[in-house]
């Protein structure tokens, strides 16, 4: 990392501060759940992925992308949001409701992605949690303004306060609907295959084991984290108490994983960037 770039958002970001949480794994899961509820979006996916035969290898390049925007240079940001657009722009996809063709860039959909991604982000954040103000969270739905200008949009389209995020969810909920597509995608989210050869297999191709009921428990509480109407739209998901038991597996999760060294979780993006805004950060030394 050259001179004193620090990339789109640095050290001082309330985006910084967001993303040190190794607990976001469970904020990129409920944004896919609640992805999954706009069936343009769910039709795109479908028709354009190979997520069911790769999922971790999307996973990956989904966590590569975020990472480079947040703690890549600022050039870097910008290559990984012109290759995001020009992989787009090549797509299409066809309505199953209408039979009409659109495009996977429509903005409308770009838009409704990033939403969904950075309200889950700083929602689990701070539910887990971290110590975020009202202006904190405001300040970094306009900090992802940037993020959403890589991907195609329009800065001034985007919700950029958590006032304009509780409306725009407002408007765009009448478009939201559960379909064949969001089930199918919703039970493929909650039981995907795990990479390695360490569980038991069972039936119906299901395997268990440790690293299962791991997984199931992480799904669980993305699921419980969704707003009441996402819930409802998956079939009413949960009792009353399922929103504070799922709060209370999250901050559970946290702390567990604050016992881990930051080495094991930290990608090599992040250790870069940190250490680079470090030695910008330290006084030069004496002549």
């Amino acid at each position: 990392m050259a001179s004193d770039d620090t990339g789109l958002f640095g050290p001082n970001s309330v985006t910084w501060k967001v993303h040190e949480e190794p607990v976001l794994l469970v904020a990129a899961l409920r944004s896919l759940y609640l992805q999954a509820l706009h069936p343009r979006t769910m039709a795109g996916v479908a028709q354009n992925s190979d997520y069911r035969r790769d999922a971790w290898g999307r996973l990956v390049r989904t966590a590569t992308y975020v990472a480079t925007t947040i703690y890549g240079t600022t050039a870097e940001a910008e290559a990984a949001g012109r290759r995001l657009r020009a992989r787009h722009a090549r797509l299409r996809a066809v309505d199953p409701a209408t039979g009409e063709p659109f495009r996977i860039d429509d903005p409308d959909l770009l838009r409704w992605v990033h939403v969904t991604e950075v309200e889950s982000f700083v929602g689990t954040a701070r539910r887990a949690g971290l110590s975020l103000t009202d202006a904190e969270v405001d300040r970094y739905y306009t900090e992802q303004r940037r993020a959403a200008a890589l991907v195609g949009l329009d800065p001034d389209t985007v919700p950029g306060t958590a006032a304009e995020v509780d409306d725009y969810y407002r408007r765009i909920r009448p478009e939201l609907r559960m379909t064949r597509e969001a089930a199918e995608t919703a039970l493929f989210l909650t039981a995907p295959p795990l990479p390695g050869n360490f569980s038991l297999p069972v039936r119906l191709g299901l395997t268990l084991g440790p690293p299962r009921w791991a997984y199931f428990g992480v799904a669980g509480t993305a699921l419980g984290l969704l707003p009441g109407w996402a819930r409802r739209l998956y079939g009413g998901l949960g009792l009353p108490t399922t929103a504070l038991s799922a709060e209370v597996g999250l901050r559970a999760l946290r702390l567990a994983l604050a016992a881990v060294p930051q080495r094991y979780w930290e990608g090599p993006l992040q250790q870069a960037a940190k250490a680079h805004a470090a030695r910008l950060a330290s006084p030069p030394l004496p002549v």
